[in-house]
């Protein structure tokens, strides 16, 4: 028998290893756990180009004389609230997860930010509504140019050691503050909603609010992330609401901690909100859903001249 014709005998050791390997990647290919099922996710993520969105909002055009909101992506509202600058739950990089210092771990975007860091006015306020790594991004929140003053949900102000944040102040349920700017003043009040707070799995200590914004005689509802409960009922004899902006994504198979469309409706009008801003979905896949069944069901669901935007970087001006 030639050389050529030789059969190479492996090693015992040798022969495990390939057998390991062989076990590993039908585990990765096949397996329903969740750490295959992210491997294999990560993987076809990686070649998946990101959308750029259909519009771009131009904050320096603004009227500072009422409210204005552009919907930047998932959970990133930002508002001008008569001439005040707020951002909500800024998120506005390419993945979303741990940050690794030379890259974040987690989910891709979708549809890229309407608008970058770069292309944000000043920011008088950012409130945050929980620590969840989708709403507070700690990539984001360095990059923020000056002393931003932040309203964050209980024990969560030790997260923002190391970036250029102002003033954090922390809020409970029932709580309230008026924040000072220079563009004059703005009242926050944190009220409950139905989610959970813990970053990763052992601080399961940290809050996790809604927010009602008031000033000028106008108010917002900024319900965080939630699934479907009956506290915005506490806030209608409160009001009247001038809009809501509210979570309307990744309920499937998370209706425990993310509400539907429909249940998101319900909520806004138990509170009595005239306006209806969605958010929280179309940007990450974190449900099964899908990217455009959320919008679907939500008009469904609310009568058309109600609904503030329906796509990422749409902009709404209320006077």
């Amino acid at each position: 028998m030639t050389d050529k014709h030789k059969i190479t005998k492996l090693s015992t050791r040798q022969f495990l290893a390939l057998g390991c390997v062989g076990t590993v990647g039908l585990w990765l290919a096949y397996s329903d756990q969740y750490a295959p099922k992210m491997v294999r996710e990560l993987a076809a993520d990686a070649g998946r180009a990101i959308l750029l969105p259909k519009h771009t909002p131009q904050p320096a055009k603004w009227d500072p004389n009422g409210i204005t909101a552009a919907w930047l992506g998932h959970s990133t509202v930002l508002l001008n609230f008569f001439g005040l600058t707020i951002l909500t739950d800024p998120v506005l990089f390419m993945r979303v997860g741990a940050d690794l210092g030379i890259g974040t771990v987690g989910p891709k975007r979708l549809v890229a930010p309407a608008l970058g860091v770069k292309d944000l006015p000043p920011i008088d306020l950012v409130l945050l509504s929980h620590a969840h790594m989708d709403h507070l991004d700690l990539p984001t929140l360095k990059r923020l140019p000056g002393k931003t003053q932040a309203v964050t949900a209980r024990a969560t102000g030790d997260l923002f050691n190391g970036t250029k944040m102002g003033q954090a102040t922390e809020l409970g349920w029932g709580e309230k503050t008026s924040v000072k700017t220079p563009n004059g003043d703005v009242r926050v009040a944190a009220f409950e909603v139905k989610h959970w707070g813990a970053r990763w799995r052992r601080d399961t200590y940290r809050g996790y609010n809604g927010y009602v914004l008031e000033r000028e005689g106008k108010k917002i509802i900024f319900g965080g992330d939630t699934a479907m409960t009956d506290s915005f009922r506490s806030l209608r004899g409160r009001g009247p609401y001038d809009l809501a902006i509210m979570p309307i994504g990744a309920y499937q198979p998370w209706v425990c901690s993310h509400c539907t469309p429909e249940q998101s409706v319900r909520m806004a009008n138990d509170a009595g909100a005239k306006y209806f801003l969605p958010i929280h979905h179309k940007t990450f896949k974190l449900g099964k859903e899908g990217a455009n069944e959320p919008i679907r069901r939500l008009e469904g669901a609310l009568e058309p001249e109600r609904i503030a935007l329906r796509d990422v970087g749409e902009t709404f001006r209320l006077s």
